[in-house]
């Protein structure tokens, strides 16, 4: 079905798709409680994710490592969440969401009790990784319980609430655990750490469902046949790869800079106290929180414009680094705090990666196609993750102990590369998605509902 409002040349960025099978009423009670214990879920995989942000310079003195080392701890956390993505969205499609938050749960929390304990390199590694296969599940299985329980209009708001309130998350693992790690020392930290996991675990095994109708959302074993199909038919859909290439280009300058190496840039670059770091890290999750339900009123309100919300984030984000990156000495107050406000709007500017797989694939492909999506802004976070540590310690001068903040310029400088190939890459996936969507409204169509992003 056609969108008449749509401006000419902007109709790329809406889709048809396929309604979710009509039931009954759902109670918002239900939905309410439901969403709310899946979402505490995955606001403690935040949390365990974000973990290590503001403990990298502890975690370099009890490891013994250097910067290149330590990035290999939030490489492997991150390498194995981005690779489980497909495959989650298609076990998710198969088992449901219920079944992978629980699973997903007990290896976070396996995985925090390893790293609360470890004290080699090898043991902490695995211990990131199992946090990373862990929180691979949670995320996409929540946005699959928001589309069962939250259709129709309410859906993107809810979705991006998600994305933006999970970001509380970071909050706790900012100066809370900073607090408790230098009062109580490591292993009790991350013990603490693992308590919550579990303390969470016990309530999504208690309230969580699938979805309003029956008690799980399952389907049939899939042949190897019929994944190859749905998985190909997800990646042919332009939209999904647009949305791939929109959660690669908004994501990884936030993400990566907290989740590790904004703490240690803001201490040994910039010469801020931990507490100030911290706080910095919180005001910007906080912003987060602000600006999420923004992103999402912009996207539903302007649903023809979405593409522009990213170039305009994506742009933001760039020029203010700039400035940072080429402020003679160190920079002003202001200015990071300005820093911190621009890169809080990348991961609700990733979020609309998320609505363009939901609009431009039917329901049953959610799974897959959010896989997909949720693969490209953690591609570009390995990627950075890595350049920075290789960067520092080939910057850093011989004798010295720590990075200085010519170092972190030139390690921080790699984001531009990204940049340029996530929005070439954008564009022309959006491009390819007008064409395809002008096909298809020249063709004869089946009768379908209208999309409500």
């Amino acid at each position: 079905m056609t969108h008449p409002s749509a401006p000419e040349g902007d109709r790329a960025d809406t889709a048809v798709i396929l309604p979710v099978a009509a039931g009954p009423v759902v109670p918002r009670r239900s939905a309410a409680l439901v969403w709310g214990v899946a979402l505490t879920a995955y606001v403690a995989a935040v949390f365990h994710r974000s973990s290590l942000g503001v403990t990298g310079v502890d975690a370099v003195e009890r490891f013994h490592i250097n910067a290149a080392a330590l990035a290999t701890f939030s490489v492997a956390q991150l390498a194995v969440y981005a690779a489980m993505q497909v495959p989650v969205g298609v076990l998710l499609d198969r088992f449901g969401s219920r079944r992978l938050l629980i699973a997903g749960g007990a290896l976070m929390l396996a995985g925090q009790l390893c790293f609360a304990l470890a004290t080699d390199v090898r043991l902490a590694v695995l211990a990131r990784m199992l946090v990373g296969l862990g929180d691979a599940t949670t995320f996409i299985s929540v946005l699959r319980i928001v589309a069962f329980w939250f259709p129709g209009r309410r859906n993107p708001l809810v979705t991006q609430l998600t994305g933006t309130l999970g970001q509380l998350g970071a909050i706790l693992g900012a100066v809370p655990l900073v607090a408790l790690l230098h009062r109580a020392g490591w292993t009790t930290a991350f013990l603490v750490a693992a308590a919550v996991g579990a303390t969470v675990l016990v309530m999504v095994v208690a309230a969580v469902r699938d979805t309003p109708h029956r008690e799980t959302a399952t389907g049939p074993t899939p042949t190897l046949a019929a994944v190859r199909r749905e998985l190909g038919a997800a990646w042919a859909q332009p939209g999904t790869r647009l949305g791939l290439w929109t959660h690669f280009v908004t994501q990884f300058s936030g993400a990566v800079f907290a989740l590790l190496w904004g703490y240690p840039f803001l201490v040994q670059g910039q010469g801020l106290s931990p507490t100030a770091a911290a706080s910095l890290l919180t005001l910007m999750t906080v912003a987060t929180l602000l600006s999420g339900p923004v992103i999402a009123h912009l996207c539903a309100r302007h649903p023809y414009r979405r593409s522009v919300l990213v170039f305009a984030i994506t742009g933001a984000t760039a020029a203010v680094w700039t400035v940072v990156l080429a402020w003679p000495g160190r920079a002003p107050g202001w200015l990071l705090v300005t820093l911190v406000l621009v890169l809080a709007v990348n991961g609700p500017g990733s979020m609309i990666g998320f609505d363009y797989a939901r609009t431009f694939n039917p329901v049953n492909r959610i799974g897959s196609a959010a896989g997909i999506v949720n693969v490209g802004g953690f591609v570009a976070s390995i990627g950075l993750v890595l350049a920075v540590g290789v960067v520092l310690d080939v910057a850093t001068p011989g004798g010295r102990g720590t990075p200085d903040l010519t170092a972190f310029r030139w390690a921080f400088g790699v984001q531009y590369a990204l940049w340029a190939l996530g929005a070439v890459q954008v564009l022309r996936w959006r491009n390819a998605a007008r064409r395809r969507h002008a096909a298809e409204q020249a063709a004869p169509a089946p009768a379908v509902a209208p999309a409500t992003s």
